[in-house]
């Protein structure tokens, strides 16, 4: 019993070390870069992002200048739409060369955000920079720090804080999502259990009325 007990200790020891080694990791890395694609005219690039239940959202995009010493081309305007898992609008932008976006979700699932570039004549080549951050890295630390009041050693130690809370609920998320896959699984095997047994008996059904149809023939030819 007490050696039961020292395992588990030390097995919930080493999960809440692996977490923290983790916040610090994800605490001290550097922001992930924006994103940059090429959009020709007359076509459609999405791009989706999987969200819980209120996580925050914050999002911006810009077309691509591609002379330094002229200003944006007309050809190079941009249609966004941001749209939650069941279809509704949360950012709409007509015919903008640059724009942001920001929400909290109320709908679990994949969100998408869609650029769209106008057909134009002769077909244009835009490069368009789009940058998605989620959870902790949506937050603006630096209003945070101005805010506050409070010094860098401060301010990374409240990143860390929030880092493991997103982490925490992380791991709650992953363990509901990995218990409705088991009921999905086992209401799948159920199902095929009950259709395989359905089709043994079909089958056993069809073989019995073949053998009645041929002993039937066969007294009738008198050849039994």
């Amino acid at each position: 019993m007490g050696g039961r007990t020292r395992g588990r200790r030390c097995g919930l020891l080493g999960s809440y070390m692996l977490t923290l080694a983790l916040a610090s990791f994800l605490a001290v890395a550097p922001p992930s870069g924006a994103l940059r694609f090429e959009l020709q005219s007359g076509h459609t690039k999405c791009i989706s992002e999987d969200l819980k239940i209120h996580a925050m959202a914050v999002g911006k995009y810009a077309v691509v200048n591609p002379s330094d010493s002229a200003p944006l081309p007309d050809s190079h305007k941009i249609t966004v739409r941001v749209t939650s898992p069941y279809g509704n609008s949360i950012h709409y932008a007509d015919q903008v060369d640059s724009g942001n976006f920001a929400f909290t979700s109320s709908e679990e699932g994949d969100y998408l955000a869609c650029l769209w570039a106008p057909d134009h004549n002769p077909p244009a080549t835009m490069a368009v920079e789009f940058e998605w951050r989620t959870g902790v890295t949506a937050k603006d630390w630096t209003n945070v720090a101005k805010k506050g009041q409070i010094d860098v050693m401060e301010l990374e130690l409240k990143k860390l804080e929030d880092t493991i809370k997103s982490i925490h609920d992380e791991m709650f998320y992953l363990r509901e999502r990995e218990e409705q896959m088991q009921d999905m699984n086992r209401s799948t095997n159920s199902r095929m259990a009950w259709l395989s047994f359905l089709s043994l008996a079909v089958c056993l059904s069809v073989a019995s009325l073949q053998l009645w149809h041929l002993k039937t023939f066969f007294e009738r030819k008198k050849l039994l």
